[in-house]
């Protein structure tokens, strides 16, 4: 180790200006050990994120090849519920579906629903096993063929639905008339209910399931109420995730448009 010393100076001179000198290399060891404290502390947030970063992807990934494996049945490709006696209950998404449930899945012993407003899904109340079909499961059905109606975007707080029987529904129009896609003529007595608008949506074992309240409640610990109001579909998705979980894209293709949480169970 050599020393450098001034020979002008004494010898407390001289010691002054090492101990100078050793204050200021002190002053940086603790400027650089402060400076790799930040950057170890910056490092672990950064590696504290990336793991819940995989964690998530992780869970998605988990989630999405439970999806895939899970076999959609029939009905799961349009609107659906199942009534609190256990009726399945199933409406077109647009008017090609609609056609498809008229045409395809109704069977002599169901029961149609439809409001006198255009825009509406035509409902089925399937009756495989010939039942009489109760008048809850009836109302039930009328909540939702008119909260996916157009009158749930106009802002209608209620409507006027009616039902009937499979053979009064025919594409066979009057003499001059045409009957457009996803349209039918309805012919004969039609007896009419007037249900206020309103959806649940809930997490059933992991899985988004929505409805008319009663059928939902029986199924759900964990539901919430849905009613009309101006909160966006994404956005009000997203609440509703929060409060009951479940998966996204899921319970936005549940809504019926815009609108507001009424009540929350869980």
């Amino acid at each position: 180790m050599y020393i450098e010393i001034d020979i002008r100076k004494g010898v407390e001179e001289n010691a002054s200006v090492y101990f100078e000198k050793s204050k200021k290399l002190k002053r940086k060891i603790e400027g650089t050990k402060k400076i790799i404290e930040e950057t170890e502390k910056k490092l672990k947030k950064i590696m504290n994120r990336k793991k819940k970063e995989e964690k998530v992807n992780i869970e998605k990934e988990k989630e999405t090849e439970k999806r895939k494996k899970k076999h959609k049945k029939w009905f799961e490709k349009f609107r659906w519920f199942i009534s609190s006696d256990g009726f399945l209950v199933i409406g077109g998404r647009d008017a090609t579906q609609n056609d498809i449930v008229i045409k395809k899945h109704t069977e002599k012993d169901d029961l149609v629903l439809h409001t006198d407003m255009a825009g509406s899904p035509f409902v089925v109340i399937k009756n495989p096993d010939k039942k009489e079909i109760p008048m809850k499961t009836i109302k039930e059905a009328s909540v939702f063929c008119a909260s996916y109606s157009r009158a749930w975007k106009l802002g209608i707080l209620a409507m006027d639905v009616f039902y009937v029987k499979p053979e009064q529904v025919s594409k066979k129009a009057k003499s001059g008339e045409y009957v457009k896609k996803g349209a039918f003529m309805i012919y004969g007595k039609t007896n009419y209910l007037h249900p206020n608008l309103g959806i649940a949506i809930g997490n059933l074992d992991g899985d988004v399931i929505y409805g008319p309240v009663d059928s939902v409640k029986k199924r759900c610990k964990k539901y919430v109420v849905v009613k009309q109001g101006n909160k966006k579909k994404s956005d009000l998705a997203k609440e509703i995730r929060k409060l009951i979980g479940g998966n996204l894209d899921d319970i936005i293709s549940c809504l019926p448009g815009d609108g507001i949480i009424d009540s929350v169970f869980r």
